[in-house]
């Protein structure tokens, strides 16, 4: 992606219409992903739709995504993550290590579970070691996480004075990971009612939060890049009321 577009979506998220008069947090560290599916003539990416009634973005489409928990960086895994990845994982934080990267990741693939049912890895006859009881889906279905397969796409702090603040960590992964589905995760009452496959061109045609918007411009020039894990890993952030774009 060219410097020049790279300021198009900057200057997008900065005149994006936001309310800053909360009261200032800290941003919480959170991680999401994004399933890719390259089967067909155009890639398509899975997206859900957050129920009407939530305070926080409420009908708005987003990636499946959430808090990370102190339990994430414990679960073991069948593979660890590329060396590029788990290196743009630990820039630019205070206090890096191996294990919180992986604790990113890991994050992302509970959450993609507790939010869809799908549960991404490798199926093995041994059970895998669950840290918690938001892991044992996994044990019980003998899915081994997969983090070799996870590739850091982007990372974005929401702005100051917002309701909530996290600091994200995006992922992106193939569709072929998915190695169970739990059914009946997705109702009318749950946080997503809805998942859609749509291809990444069209996805931005959705009700989506303006990050998501460039998020998927990332996703889709990382795909047209050859997702390589060495390649730079855009970080958004705001500084004096304009978002910056450092690549990591």
């Amino acid at each position: 992606m060219s410097d020049d577009h790279g300021k198009v979506l900057t200057d997008r998220m900065t005149g994006a219409e936001r309310d800053q008069s909360f009261a200032d947090s800290e941003p919480r560290d959170a991680a999401t992903i994004m399933l890719i599916d390259r089967s067909g003539p155009a890639p398509k990416v899975l997206m859900g739709r957050r129920h009407a009634g939530h305070k926080f973005m409420p009908g708005k489409f987003v990636f499946p995504g959430g808090r990370i928990e102190a339990q994430d960086r414990n679960m073991q895994a069948a593979t660890e993550l590329h060396a590029d990845t788990q290196k743009k994982l630990l820039e630019r934080i205070t206090s890096p290590s191996a294990k919180l990267a992986r604790g990113f990741a890991l994050a992302a693939v509970r959450e993609m579970a507790e939010e869809t049912g799908l549960l991404l890895g490798q199926k093995q006859d041994g059970t895998p070691l669950a840290p918690g009881d938001d892991w044992k889906p996994f044990a019980d279905a003998r899915i081994h996480p997969d983090l070799a397969q996870m590739h850091f796409i982007a990372r974005a702090i929401t702005p100051p004075k917002r309701p909530k603040r996290f600091d994200t960590r995006f992922f992106t992964a193939d569709a072929t990971l998915i190695a169970h589905k739990i059914e009946g995760v997705i109702s009318e009452t749950s946080e997503l009612v809805e998942l859609v496959w749509i291809p990444i061109a069209d996805a931005k045609q959705l009700d989506i939060p303006a990050i998501t918007g460039v998020i998927l411009e990332e996703l889709a020039a990382r795909v047209a890049a050859g997702m390589a894990h060495s390649l730079p890993v855009p970080f958004y952030f705001m500084v004096d009321q304009k978002f910056q774009r450092e690549l990591l």
